[in-house]
């Protein structure tokens, strides 16, 4: 009896690496039948004109690279599309600083903004605001349309829409303009009107 189970287990031992194999055979077969293929590059996402994320009640800051701040939008409703990258806000209201420190406000009905608040459209009772530099070496300015279109880092407002300008308590009506607050420079195009005041800087 003991020399027959001896046996048997010497069978078993001599036909268990042919087994494992077989198992492993078997196993390879399964996992390549089963592994996904490679169809290539998966084709680029078509990104449609809706709405990413909204944002109620809101406020956004940028700041510069010594922390200080540059740029604060508000709003009542915003809306992020991810195919421009731009942001649809309701109600906006922006405050803006340049690198020294001088005050830009900026409102309107609505505005598209990109994402760094460096380039903002403005639609509906557009208001921009200039504060005056310290030492009365420019006088508030203040534009309002019913389109501005405004860069931040460039100091310029531009619009093709009928504008109004306040320079201290000079005034100017326009069919559109070009201001490049950097250059001091302002162009106004079509019927222009204008109302000076002596003794403005």
């Amino acid at each position: 009896m003991r020399a027959s189970l001896h046996n048997i287990w010497e069978h078993l031992m001599l036909y268990l690496p042919l087994v494992v194999m077989g198992l492993l055979a078997l196993g390879t077969y399964w996992l390549v039948r089963n592994t996904p293929v490679d169809t290539g590059p998966a084709p680029a996402r078509v990104l449609s004109h809706e709405p990413d994320y909204l944002m109620q009640g809101f406020a956004m800051k940028t700041f510069d690279a010594l922390g200080r701040m540059r740029t604060e939008v508000l709003g009542a409703k915003a809306r992020h599309y991810p195919d421009t990258q731009w942001i649809d806000i309701d109600n906006i209201r922006i405050r803006s600083f340049d690198e020294r420190g001088r005050l830009t406000t900026i409102a309107a009905d609505r505005g598209l903004t990109n994402e760094n608040s460096t380039e903002v459209q403005l639609m509906g009772n557009a208001i921009v605001v200039r504060e005056a530099q310290a030492g009365g070496r420019s006088a508030r300015v203040e534009l309002r349309s019913e389109f501005l279109h405004a860069f931040m880092n460039t100091e310029q407002v531009k619009t093709d829409k009928p504008v109004e300008i306040l320079r201290g308590n000079d005034r100017f009506k326009a069919d559109s303009l070009d201001f490049d607050n950097l250059e001091q420079v302002l162009e106004l195009r079509g019927r222009v009107k204008g109302h000076f005041e002596s003794g403005q800087p």
